[in-house]
């Protein structure tokens, strides 16, 4: 990884509130000495925030010197062929596919198809820790926000950016889905190309400040977010009283290693075990910048998504229900110090998970002492993510390169 040896301001600013955030982690982290970061690690800590992404920065550079739509339709034409090895290809293109054409040797397809198995086991619950815990909680970080507020994440709204999130980590997740040809690994592809243009449109941004925030879309951000579907959505599974075996556990962390390494996180930054995860998980959260006005606003607009869902009976009603169930999710993930920092009514109380936690548990246990019960959790776990999926699309259709104007389109 070429790190280059400036440290953006935002690197530990608030790092005692950032540390109480964090200090839950420390609960559950066995070696609480190596959690705390040395001088030379959080050196390098600071110093990824200036690093991107370069081969795709490559492509992206190319992309918008075809004039955007044109190169973009190239990309997706070779991606769409699944036929990596091509003749006439230009050279950024044949850099940025001989780079993931060829998985890393540690991948295990076995236990990629059981991690993917084992996110499924989650249902419901599972999509609900990842915005509550992974989305909403992580709005804290004002660092990771900003590339949000400048490419207008905001205005576009909650609804749609929770919405096509959740459809790729299905498509993620689905047996087979990070084969070459099934629509988890293409999508995964076509989010880390849609990332370095958003790096190179904000760059370009004179109101970017690099001093301050580091490059756009950095590794040190990426970790972040490849963490929360990984380690955050792990941990709060386990807080809700869904039943994950060590062995789910650490096929999850290898499912989501493989998708760290094509979504361009460095490897150095990716983690073998859920414990080293959770130490990587803590090192981040408290070198990160704490909550702004952003983040209020953010943390506003996603309390109310809910309300916008296309639910197939009593739609208000269910709204309102889903509302106060998030916002008991997140007073409990958070605590109420997190729900001001983000706008939300600290009146709200951790209902919820006190009453749904030991159900999910029972629930849990029941199906995993019985012959096949393993493989029927997974079945209707499946079956409730895309009923949610259908809620929170309706008809509609995601279209995740909506998160970036192409140049010339």
């Amino acid at each position: 990884m070429g790190i280059q040896n400036k440290v953006p301001s935002r690197h530990g600013a608030d790092r005692s509130e950032a540390e109480r955030i964090a200090r839950p982690l420390l609960w559950f982290i066995h070696d609480r000495k190596a959690a705390v970061p040395d001088e030379q690690q959080w050196q390098r800590m600071g110093e990824t925030l200036m690093v991107g992404d370069p081969v795709a920065d490559d492509l992206a550079n190319w992309v918008r010197g075809e004039g955007g739509g044109k190169g973009f339709a190239q990309f997706r034409k070779v991606l769409e062929s699944g036929n990596f090895d091509q003749k006439g290809l230009a050279p950024p293109l044949r850099a940025f596919f001989d780079a993931v054409k060829q998985p890393p040797a540690s991948v295990d397809w076995e236990r990629l198809e059981r991690g993917a198995q084992a996110s499924a086991i989650s249902g419901q619950t599972g999509m609900r820790v990842l915005r509550d815990l992974g989305l909403m909680a992580g709005y804290q970080a004002r660092g990771i926000n900003q590339t949000l507020i400048m490419t207008g994440a905001l205005e576009r709204g909650a609804a749609r950016r929770v919405a096509e999130t959740t459809k790729w980590w299905m498509d993620c997740i689905t047996p087979g889905g990070l084969k070459r040809d099934a629509e988890g690994f293409k999508t995964t592809l076509r989010v880390r190309l849609i990332h370095a243009m958003v790096r190179q449109q904000l760059l370009d941004n004179p109101d970017w400040d690099t001093s301050e925030w580091g490059l756009p879309v950095n590794q040190h951000d990426m970790q972040a977010t490849y963490l929360a579907f990984s380690v955050s959505f792990l941990f709060g599974q386990k807080l809700l009283g869904t039943l994950i075996s060590r062995q789910d556990s650490e096929d999850i962390m290898h499912l989501w290693r493989y998708i760290g390494w094509l979504m361009g996180v460095d490897e150095s930054l990716l983690c073998e075990s859920e414990q080293e995860g959770r130490i990587a998980l803590y090192q981040n959260v408290i070198s990160q910048a704490t909550a702004d006005e952003n983040s209020r606003r953010l943390g506003r607009a996603l309390m109310d998504e809910p309300l916008g869902r296309h639910y197939a009976n009593f739609p208000k009603l269910r709204g309102h229900w889903e509302r106060q169930v998030h916002l008991s999710m997140t007073r409990l993930f958070v605590g109420g110090k997190g729900m001001e920092a983000l706008g939300l009514p600290k009146s709200a109380l951790p209902w919820y998970p006190a009453l749904f936690a030991p159900l999910n548990a029972a629930w849990c246990a029941g199906h995993r002492i019985v012959p096949g019960g393993r493989n029927r959790l997974a079945r209707l776990g499946r079956k409730a993510q895309r009923q949610q999926m259908r809620t929170l699309f309706g008809d509609g259709r995601p279209d995740i390169t909506s998160s970036v104007q192409l140049p010339g389109t």
